[in-house]
């Protein structure tokens, strides 16, 4: 079996692997990334961040046309849905962007090899394809993502109990689609389902949605999103799901007893798990924890020299931004550049309809690390573009340090969270204080402002509210 030497080979395709080939191949390293399934871009590209964020969008301006365009006096008659051509569009964001990475890697000289890779050693791997080859490296890096977690009492079928692979790609709307799993994936997969029409139901352990999230902002997400037609059971846990035929029953406990919930999806969206398994560690004396993680150094490097993992097999939050960040850091490392990812200034984002976006600490967090804090906010409905657009729902808000005033945590609750995040995160990034945002410019009128008047708040001297 002839081999194909390498300074570094990649293992995986997905947010983490591919930028880190790239950035690897940019820094002089001759690189191989392999990937196990057809298309590259891993679970974010094609069957997670993208096309969920394609049907958010279309969903989004199908419920903007049925029952928000009036006051704006645009009437328009004969509504309806395609929801076959709504997913055809999907597959084409999809398919684009995949192909975009494989001439991203002609570009950069990157082999890409289709396959199942496995250790021999800590600088061979076998992929297992149309044939088996081997690969030596100097260098390997485990970039393999994770998976949706099963619950045992809900096994997913593929049909009527969904992970989010499935949800992602149904060819007619639910009546009723059950989830459980009050996470970023369940209300966003929730609200697709509910603005095409399904009614849905959420199910959540926890006593509130988006644990881990502002408490006050995640709360006020909720009634948002009940005021949209999403039904909530909170504190609630699922004991087992049933399927009979085209229905499924969801027995659930909560305080006030024992409840069935009857639908006829159910998604089950309570996580996901790091994708460590077949990959032969165990033949390099490479072991996981207890989440099927890879404990990492600062470099990135596991405990066998030479082997390094990124992205959701590592510690930390499975988003695909970070996972990006720390390709791009190893690689750096690796090649002597001071490259880093700060976790504090890694933003997290709900693309529901209004978005929650959120960088640094909470209120509650900061508090914990024995921090004095001071909160300045605002809401969106004293902003005047949010009043131009109707998007009156939401608020800013930013935690800091009462003592130096640097900047704890930026929080945001309102229309287009996910960009207006940026600035907070590049403030951070550069250790900023609320007074350096408050004493920034911003264009009028721009939803920007309202960062720029809860920075002011800070320290009580907001402007327009």
């Amino acid at each position: 079996m002839p081999s194909t030497t390498y300074d570094l080979a990649v293992i995986g395709a997905g947010p983490a692997g591919y930028v880190a080939a790239i950035r690897a191949a940019q820094l002089g390293m001759s690189v191989a990334c392999i990937e196990k399934d057809k298309s590259l871009g891993g679970t974010c590209l094609n069957v997670g961040c993208i096309p969920s964020k394609a049907l958010l969008d279309s969903s989004e301006r199908f419920a903007e046309a049925q029952s928000h365009l009036g006051e704006h006096g645009i009437e328009i008659d004969g509504l309806r849905l395609d929801l076959d051509k709504m997913m055809k569009r999907k597959r084409r964001v999809v398919q684009t962007l995949t192909k975009g990475i494989d001439g991203l890697f002609r570009k950069n000289g990157v082999d890409s090899i289709a396959g199942e890779a496995t250790f021999v050693s800590p600088g061979e791997i076998e992929v297992a394809g149309g044939s088996v080859q081997k690969i030596s490296a100097k260098r390997v890096l485990i970039a393999t993502g994770s998976h949706p977690i099963q619950l045992e009492q809900a096994a997913f079928d593929g049909d009527r109990v969904l992970s989010s692979t499935e949800a992602l790609d149904l060819d007619e709307v639910p009546e009723h689609l059950i989830v459980i799993g009050a996470g970023a994936i369940g209300l966003e997969l929730g609200s697709v389902w509910r603005r095409l029409g399904s009614e849905v139901t959420v199910v959540e352990i926890q006593p509130e949605v988006l644990p881990g999230m502002d408490d006050e902002l995640s709360a006020g997400l909720r009634k948002i999103l009940e005021k949209q037609g999403v039904r909530f059971r909170l504190a609630t846990t699922l004991e087992r799901a049933t399927v009979d035929g085209t229905r499924v029953e969801a027995a659930v406990t909560h305080e006030n007893g024992t409840e069935t919930l009857a639908g006829d999806r159910l998604l089950v969206a309570v996580g996901r798990a790091a994708h460590t398994t077949n990959l032969g560690l165990e033949r390099i004396g490479l072991t996981t924890d207890e989440r099927g993680r890879l404990p990492v150094d600062d470099s990135y490097e596991t405990t066998v020299s030479g082997v390094f993992a990124v992205g959701d097999v590592i510690a930390g939050p499975m988003l695909a931004h970070k996972a990006e960040e720390e390709g791009i850091a190893a690689v750096e490392r690796m090649a002597g550049v001071a490259g880093h990812v700060n976790y504090r200034a890694v933003p997290n984002v709900v693309y529901t309809f209004p978005e929650l976006a959120s960088v640094g600490l909470s209120v509650e967090d900061a508090e914990r690390e024995g921090h004095t804090v001071r909160c300045g906010s605002f809401p969106f409905r004293a902003n005047g573009r949010a009043r131009c657009t109707s998007n009156l729902d939401g608020v800013v808000k930013m935690v800091a340090d009462a003592s130096t005033d640097a900047i704890l945590g930026v929080h945001i609750l309102g229309p287009h969270a996910s960009e207006l995040i940026a600035e907070a995160a590049v403030a951070m990034e550069f250790s900023a204080s609320a007074e350096d945002i408050a004493r920034s410019v911003h264009a009028h009128p721009t939803l920007a402002e309202a960062i720029k008047e809860a920075a002011l708040a800070v320290s009580e001297r907001g402007i327009h509210f």
